[in-house]
């Protein structure tokens, strides 16, 4: 099923006479171009030291990727911003009662890689965390959201003036300080228990691929679903001499001090908890039984910072576009890791730079792409998708105007291409899947995401679903990497790409995120960082080269019917769910009749093709609610925002949704007429778009 000749905009014309899509040539020679050595070249140069944000290996990091790109003869350059990245001064942890232990807070250096050992590691800590010095008993709360403070309410067990140690998992580390504080705890431990991230899933590094007994996650715990970016300003870009809120006025900023630690230091405190025990479900696989105290165990916390604007560092290379230089495709990565980062983030930064290099090399062929690219490489992701965040506030007006797609990519390893987005992207993203062969089976990446789809479906109703759609489905977008900007608050459709296995790793945020580990245990060939060069490649030559841009609806109203089943189960008061029903019906003819119009449509002159194109790009500003959604104003987009209380993971039809689940039916209802509007205007949009190639 290798389609390389299949074009996108099937029919479409340009006055002069040119092919509906991308010339079929230009994608044979872009796939020619990548090579893993190139990956590896990227990756080993820049995860040989640690490089967070706002230090000097970040910034020897982003010259790197500068010098390169104009290398290769592109035009790029450094966009600085300047952000609240505050880094430990004090950080300690000590079982009071009923026996005595100081807890490390140390990773060990590992002998068989070098780079465990490295100068100038940011020490195990969670960024944004309060100072504190607190002292009490400990009860502990499984993963520390929402459903799990009310499963300790019915069990009789008070947090109230406690420090909770949760583990790592079920949901964004954000929330858990932030639900710690909401039941009145005075203190977060944050620590990875093996079940989900150590021996118990295999051989722990460096025999292994997973975490060690010592290893610690260090994170970001701002409240991402209020708002991304830099704290101190939310909706603005924190440019030198920028408006500052007060700390204080930083809604953000998680309230009590939160410090992750290992599952080594984690099982003394543990092992030392009374009270009830703990629900099966909640048991990790430490050598202790999981009691729910609270106490005899009594720790005391002491973590402090100090609070400084740092630079930041967005290097940002420009394709200008020949016929309409002011429709932008953006494609993005960052490049600011914990510590070295060889996984997280330059697997996935490492084939943006051979993706830029393929396109440098086409420019030198000949190739000049009708649309503007834009390739990002952002930094301070880590802390709060701080630079695309900033990066995306600065310019909101010319992108709400010119952006077209956002791309993005993070981290990337062996295994299945992993998609989420914009639905109206879903048709590109299929077509471009069945088109690019998978490095080891030979399939094509399509035919092998559809086989471990089907490898895992539980039941013969789910294998149906997968075998009767023509196109499988991509998940929603909520919060977690460089998307969230362009998607959730400027309405640009967006995709969110990369590629893993199933096994995974532990090293996540770890001192042992190094060149030794990704190179043995992620992709050693990196066939993998190639084939998402090869993805990404073949997607900005569609976006950008396709007179007609390739957006499709269908899909679109189809994934909104299956958001509107999903909340039907949630039985909801006096919420006439039923209503959105014929809105969608209303979506669903308008796009079988662009289809139509797109497929029949004469030959289109460069200024009409330019006023279809405004309306399909725009068709995701039409989704946003200009109030945005409760309680969380800067995020705006009506189908898809990360769950209020769950961060990582999508809420889809998020206003409706979040009110049903609350209880709050008023809300719930003003939040349907929002979401029918937004589909109403939708749809007028895609008619208009018809209309336009009818004429």
């Amino acid at each position: 099923m290798h389609l390389l000749q299949q074009v996108v905009a099937v029919g479409i014309l340009a006055a002069a006479g040119g092919p509906a899509g991308p010339e079929p040539g230009w994608e044979e020679k872009l796939r020619r171009i990548p090579q893993p050595e190139r990956v590896r070249e990227y990756l080993r140069f820049m995860s040989e030291e640690p490089h967070h944000a706002g230090s000097a290996g970040g910034r020897r990091v982003a010259d790197y990727i500068l010098k390169k790109y104009r290398e290769w003869g592109l035009e790029a350059q450094i966009e600085e911003f300047e952000t609240l990245l505050p880094t430990p001064v004090e950080r300690s942890l000590e079982l009071m009662e009923p026996e005595k232990f100081t807890a490390g807070l140390k990773e060990p250096a590992i002998a068989e890689d070098k780079d465990s050992s490295d100068e100038g590691q940011l020490p195990t800590f969670n960024a944004y965390s309060p100072d504190g010095d607190v002292a009490a008993q400990v009860v502990y709360v499984n993963f520390g959201m929402p459903e799990d403070y009310d499963r300790l309410e019915k069990m009789g067990v008070d947090v109230k003036g406690k420090i909770v140690p949760v583990r790592y998992g079920g949901g964004w580390r954000g929330i858990k300080p932030k639900m710690a504080h909401e039941h009145g705890a005075i203190g977060c431990l944050i620590y990875s228990d093996p079940r989900e991230d150590g021996y118990y899933r295999g051989d722990t590094y460096p025999r292994g691929p997973f975490r060690p007994a010592q290893g610690v996650q260090r994170g970001s715990t701002l409240d991402m679903p209020l708002y991304s970016g830099d704290p101190l300003t939310p909706g603005w870009a924190s440019e030198k001499g920028a408006q500052r809120l007060d700390r204080a006025e930083a809604k953000s900023l998680p309230k009590v001090p939160v410090l992750p630690i290992s599952y080594a230091d984690a099982q003394p405190i543990l092992r030392n908890l009374a009270g009830p025990v703990a629900p099966e479900e909640w048991r990790g696989a430490l050598p202790v039984t999981y009691h729910v105290g609270p106490g005899p165990a009594k720790v005391r916390l002491k973590v402090s910072f100090d609070w400084q604007i740092r630079p930041l560092y967005d290097v940002v290379a420009r394709i200008r576009g020949a016929e309409f230089p002011d429709e932008w495709v953006i494609y993005g990565n960052h490049h600011d890791a914990w510590v070295n980062g060889a996984d997280d983030p330059l697997s996935g930064n490492a084939s943006l730079m051979e993706t830029a290099r393929a396109l440098a090399e086409l420019q030198k062929q000949g190739w000049k792409p009708k649309r503007t690219i834009l390739l990002a490489n952002w930094d301070a992701e880590e802390w709060g998708l701080i630079g695309s965040s900033e990066w995306g506030e600065k310019h909101a007006e010319e992108l709400q105007e010119k952006a077209v797609v956002y791309v993005n990519s993070d981290s990337n390893a062996r295994g299945i291409l992993g998609a989420s987005g914009s639905h109206t992207l879903e048709r590109l993203l299929n077509d471009v899947a069945r088109d690019i062969p998978d490095p080891e089976s030979g399939l094509s990446l399509w035919e092998k995401m559809r086989a471990d789809r089907l490898e895992s479906a539980k039941t013969e109703e789910e294998k149906k679903k997968i075998t009767d759609r023509a196109d499988l489905r991509i998940g929603p977008l909520g919060a977690g990497s460089d998307y969230v900007v362009f998607v959730s608050h400027l309405g640009v459709a967006s995709l969110n790409l990369g590629f893993s296995g199933k096994q995974g790793g532990g090293v996540y945020h770890s001192i042992y995120d190094t060149y030794a580990w990704y190179s043995r245990f992620a992709d050693p060939d990196f066939v993998y960082g190639r084939a998402l060069s090869l993805v990404t490649g073949t997607l900005l030559l569609r976006l950008a080269d396709s007179p007609l841009l390739p957006f499709e609806f269908t899909n679109l109203a189809d994934t909104l019917n299956l958001y509107v089943d999903e909340l039907e189960k949630l039985k909801p008061q006096d919420v006439d769910l039923v209503s959105l029903r014929p809105a969608l019906a209303e979506m669903k003819k308008a796009a079988e009749g662009f289809e139509a119009a797109r497929k029949d449509a004469p030959a289109l002159s460069p200024a009409r093709l330019a006023e279809v194109n405004a309306v399909l790009y725009h068709t995701e500003r039409a989704m946003l609610s200009p109030q945005g959604l409760p309680g969380r104003d800067w995020y705006r987009h009506r189908f898809y925002a990360p769950g209020l209380h769950t961060g990582y993971s999508a809420k889809t039809l998020p206003g409706v949704r979040e009110a049903i689940e609350q209880k709050r039916w008023e809300e719930a209802r003003q939040q349907l007429e929002g979401v029918k509007k937004a589909v109403a205007d939708v749809t007028r949009e895609i008619n208009r778009a018809a209309e336009l190639l009818r004429r």
